[in-house]
């Protein structure tokens, strides 16, 4: 199901980069209201803005939408630390909202912005008002082996490396539920940032190695965390159920751990809810952080 054409693109937004731990953050920002960041997935030439274009005008009705580009991605300085990630991620996240001066925001979080989101959580809940999860990446991980589609996004820059054939076929094979729903232009962009040349040195998603690699995939599986089942902030699963890159098993077991998460499945979609289905998303998304649900 295509819903492109019922979204309103992107509003004018503020842009910045913002000095974070001595790294650079890109954001860009639009609207009035409750601060919400929207945190992108870690697939390749991934970057805020673009994964979230049929969302931010929706959400910017009511909210201060803040769309950061994740450390590691689109503008913000490359490279993220393979021993945590997630962790990595997460404190860039938590300085930016110290820069930002906020001492709460809502998060939403796609795949490894997911993660990115549950992790700030667990380690900072304070920090965080509420909190929205779209197939988000560490959940169950050490129980099955990994999907075709992560397999697919993980080997991108491995073998003969990046090229367009490739992330085509993963985004049009595994992301999305309808090849036809995503636009060429939208492969095309991703693309061209997938081959920047410091990412190409140092990618921002790759499976853990060396020594310590399975201390790190045991940490990275959050439902080996006890944290989880003291976690205070409401939280709302959204899960497609054609999802082919994380397992849609995996709403189940957050669902099955959080002392306060609602779990959405998502007919006939993959692991892009916000932009295979962004009408029913957007209105999910603007009341569950509402509290009107």
């Amino acid at each position: 199901m295509s819903t492109h054409t019922h979204t309103a693109p992107p509003p004018p937004m503020h842009e910045s980069l913002v000095e974070v731990l001595g790294r650079k953050i890109f954001v860009a920002e639009t609207g009035d209201g409750p601060p919400v960041l929207l945190l992108h997935g870690g697939g390749p030439g991934a970057s805020g803005v673009s994964n979230y274009t049929r969302n931010i005008a929706a959400l910017a009705k009511e909210y201060r939408v803040i769309v950061p580009d994740l450390p590691g991605y689109g503008r913000s300085t490359k490279g993220v630390d393979g021993t945590d990630p997630f962790g990595h991620l997460a404190s860039g996240i938590r300085g930016l909202l110290d820069e930002l001066g906020l001492d709460k925001a809502h998060l939403v979080g796609n795949s490894y912005g997911g993660a990115c989101a549950l992790r700030l959580a667990l380690d900072t809940p304070d920090r965080v008002d509420r909190m929205v999860l779209m197939g988000p990446g560490g959940v169950g991980t050490t129980r099955a082996l990994p999907t075709p589609g992560l397999n697919s996004l993980l080997d991108y820059y491995s073998g003969d490396g990046p090229s367009r054939l490739k992330l085509e076929k993963f985004i049009r094979t595994y992301l999305v539920f309808n090849a036809a729903d995503v636009p060429d232009g939208v492969i095309d962009a991703r693309y061209r940032a997938s081959i920047d040349p410091e990412v190409i040195a140092a990618p921002p998603l790759r499976r853990p190695s060396g020594p310590n690699a399975l201390r790190t995939l045991w940490r990275m599986d959050f439902t080996r965390d006890t944290r989880l089942a003291r976690l205070p902030v409401p939280t709302l699963v959204l899960w497609g159920a054609a999802d082919k890159v994380n397992r849609p098993s995996g709403g189940r077991m957050l669902a099955d751990r959080m002392p306060d998460c609602d779990l959405y499945e998502v007919a006939n979609t993959g692991h892009w809810v916000q932009f295979e289905r962004a009408e029913l998303f957007n209105r999910l998304c603007a009341d569950f952080l509402a509290g009107r649900r």
